[in-house]
């Protein structure tokens, strides 16, 4: 065991490290997004965050910074995925139609191989859900796609030093289902105005106890998750297709004053204005071959043109396993298609996502003091034959096209989606230094 330990050492020291001094990537066209693109820029990185972006005839290089030529390559922010399943997250039982006290946090697998697979596809951060066959299923996780043994690895504390995530609402034809659950739109809408009055009159008697444990109701885990809904420290994301299924949505967040996003929206375009008139972001899937779901019919590629035209913010989502997370710069293309500027559409990937689940002072764009969340590209986004070359997560490279065992994620084949390995040969290293 001690050759072992020796041999792993002397192979850690082969290994070019860049973990004391800064990298600078030089050469590349880079779309920082948050402005103009560079044809020929410099992007330093220093640990985990960006120290500069910019033209390379005027961006300083510090002089200990290890330089990296990424000529002939693209660089832009990591890929953000504001709906995704990855990690066979399981939400609420059959016992009843909402459950805001189930949290996916206790139920994500992280050696899911669609981890790795959502790496290749250059995305770093995703807001994971669970499904929805009810009208409230749990509480969402939002997650940095690092490798880890363990979903606290994955985590994204906030400020205040809770983890961050949201809410998953429902409504359509999948929360309708034999009782306990509803069996028309009508009475979802209903069970939904009855569970937010609970947590109103339970917030009500908490705040009336003034701190006085005799005075304070049973703790009801159920309501505290509702209470953060109604507190504003926990977004709503809203599963809706239908426009009609849209405006109760709209309806309920306004009579309730909670913060929401409509996810799917097939039929967004038909009530686009009225979207706009209530502020309320999207989170919009982009399907190339629409089937299996009635109220989805008449999904369309210019939806995300028809949003942008009314003044929506609005973001991409893979809803993963729906359409592929290592495809995921296909939605923007198709958007393009279908009359989306390319501005917009890269926006769609990455800014508007981050400003969808709350984290855009951290990622979304690359600028001075961001996380150094950044992706490595072939060629153009938008061109079905780019490939993700690299895929960076807080400074640290966690997908490499070259390397055989992470391309395997990349294009598939035998034993791509077997869990992945809970300890890396990395991680090894670094238990070897210490």
């Amino acid at each position: 065991m001690r050759h072992l330990s020796l041999a792993l050492f002397a192979l850690t020291l082969s290994r070019p490290s860049f973990a004391q001094n800064p990298i600078a990537f030089t050469g590349a066209k880079i779309i920082p997004i948050a402005g103009p693109e560079i044809d020929s820029g410099v992007l330093v990185i220093d640990h985990d965050k960006i120290l500069a972006v910019g033209p390379a005839a005027s961006t300083k290089i510090p002089d200990q910074a290890t330089r990296i030529d990424a000529s002939g390559k693209i660089i832009m922010p990591g890929l953000v995925d504001s709906h995704s399943h990855i990690g066979a997250p399981e939400g609420g039982d059959s016992s009843a139609p909402i459950q805001p006290d189930v949290r996916v946090l206790d139920s994500i697998n992280v050696k899911d191989a669609h981890f790795a697979k959502a790496r290749a596809g250059g995305i770093t951060t995703a807001n994971v859900l669970p499904g929805s066959g009810h009208l409230l299923s749990g509480q969402t996780l939002y997650l940095k796609l690092r490798p880890g043994k363990t979903i606290e690895e994955l985590l994204i504390k906030l400020p205040d030093g809770r983890i961050a995530g949201g809410m998953k609402m429902a409504n359509g034809t999948n929360s309708r289902r034999p009782p306990p659950f509803p069996g028309t739109r009508a009475k979802s809408a209903a069970l939904d105005r009855e569970e937010y009055i609970r947590a109103q009159e339970y917030r009500d008697k908490i705040l009336a106890a003034k701190g006085d444990a005799s005075k304070l109701p049973p703790r009801d885990l159920r309501m505290e998750g509702l209470v953060e809904v109604l507190d504003g420290k926990r977004t709503v994301q809203f599963h809706t297709h239908r426009s009609d299924d849209i405006m109760t949505v709209i309806r309920l967040s306004q009579e309730f004053h909670f913060h929401v996003v409509l996810h799917h929206v097939s039929e967004g375009w038909m009530v686009a204005d009225e979207i706009a008139k209530a502020k309320v972001p999207v989170s919009l899937i982009v399907i190339d071959s629409p089937g299996g779901k009635e109220e989805a019919k008449n999904a369309a590629l210019f939806t995300g043109a028809a949003l942008d035209k009314a003044g929506v913010l609005f973001g991409f989502h893979t809803d993963d396993p729906i359409t592929d997370s290592r495809l995921f710069l296909r939605s923007a293309a198709l958007a393009v298609r279908g009359g989306l500027s390319r501005e917009k559409a890269l926006y769609g990937l990455t800014m508007a996502n981050a400003r969808i689940i709350g984290l855009e002072s951290r990622i979304g764009s690359l600028e001075p003091g961001k996380d150094a969340d950044f992706i490595l590209l072939s060629a153009d986004p938008l061109s079905t034959y780019t490939h993700v070359l690299e895929t960076w997560i807080e400074g640290k490279k966690v997908f490499d096209h070259s390397d055989p065992k992470d391309r395997l994620y990349a294009t598939g084949g035998e034993g791509a989606s077997h869990d992945q390995s809970p300890v890396s040969l990395e991680e090894e290293d670094e238990q070897v230094r210490q």
